[in-house]
């Protein structure tokens, strides 16, 4: 059974002004999120700012969200690394603390061959039973995920069991679900291809859009699953200006202004990323003010 189907959030953390984590607002965030339909939340990935966390700090952030959830849906951190060894301690603590699922990237910066991928999550797999979901975002890596590799991942790695899928490469992920003859759980990683992954058999998607319009974004995988592909479709195509705007700069700097506009964050982000560019943030604002959002 898969860890979750539907829309799972790529959660936002929220920052006060000093950039501490303002764990009231994270609070608030899951909360808003898990009574607008979101199927799962994802803490500490991309949208996350892991990466700009120590891994003490990056933990207290998982277990705040496990305690805040406390059961009421699926959580699934953060747990990868460019070293092998921070990776498997991530996934071995997050596991600890009662995760539901781990995300691991794949090793950026200095990457890794297919071998060496196969080792990596082979390595991290060991670390603890909590089922993994491969994070492939060659854009952001450098680094892909072969089909052929994540094939052989599956079925041959107990606690490998899905992939978040951001090549963005239909062919890819199409060649993917044949070697597996569909027998992996696939999310989209792009909020612009949800159906298309569908389609290939995807289990839902792992959303920045989620953030924004939690409700909506549920609706175009439950809708879909339900067999209203027009549905789905329609609201897909919807919020297709919208998507091309959250991230019309690095993410998550478009996301936190328009969760700031909402009023569930500082819109504070860590360095190296800045603040959105006013003629952005205006166009965002322009566009979710003509969807009804703000």
């Amino acid at each position: 059974m898969a860890i979750f189907e539907g829309a799972g959030v790529a959660l936002i953390t929220p920052f006060c002004t000093d950039e501490s984590v303002d764990y009231d607002q994270l609070e608030k965030v899951i909360d808003y999120q898990i009574e607008k339909g979101t199927d799962s939340i994802i803490i500490c990935g991309t949208t996350g700012e892991a990466s700009t966390m120590s891994h003490e700090e990056q933990l207290e952030v998982v277990k705040a969200c496990v305690d805040h959830v406390n059961k009421r849906v699926p959580v699934i951190a953060g747990a990868g690394s460019n070293c092998t060894r921070e990776a498997v301690y991530l996934a071995e603590k997050s596991a600890q603390i009662g995760v539901d699922g781990l995300l691991v990237v794949t090793p950026y910066y200095n990457k890794a061959t297919q071998g060496g991928l196969v080792q990596y999550y082979t390595d991290i797999a060991k670390a603890s039973d909590a089922p993994i979901i491969m994070y492939n975002v060659p854009g952001r890596t450098g680094c892909n995920i072969q089909p052929e590799t994540a094939a052989k991942l599956v079925k041959e790695v107990d606690t490998i069991v899905g992939i978040k899928e951001a090549s963005g490469n239909i062919s890819q992920v199409a060649k993917l679900m044949s070697l597996t003859q569909g027998d992996i759980d696939l999310y989209s990683g792009n909020d612009d291809q949800i159906v298309p992954i569908l389609s290939l058999g995807g289990k839902g998607v792992i959303s920045v859009l989620s953030n924004v319009v939690p409700t909506e974004t549920h609706e175009i995988v439950a809708s879909y699953l339900a067999g209203d592909v027009k549905k789905s479709r329609e609201l897909q195509l919807k919020y297709i200006e919208l998507i091309d705007a959250l991230f019309c700069e690095v993410n998550p700097i478009p996301v936190k202004k328009a969760m700031a506009e909402l009023g569930y964050c500082t819109g504070t982000v860590r360095g190296p990323l800045t603040e959105m560019e006013p003629a952005h943030a205006e166009k965002m604002i322009q566009i979710m003010k003509k969807l009804n959002i703000l």
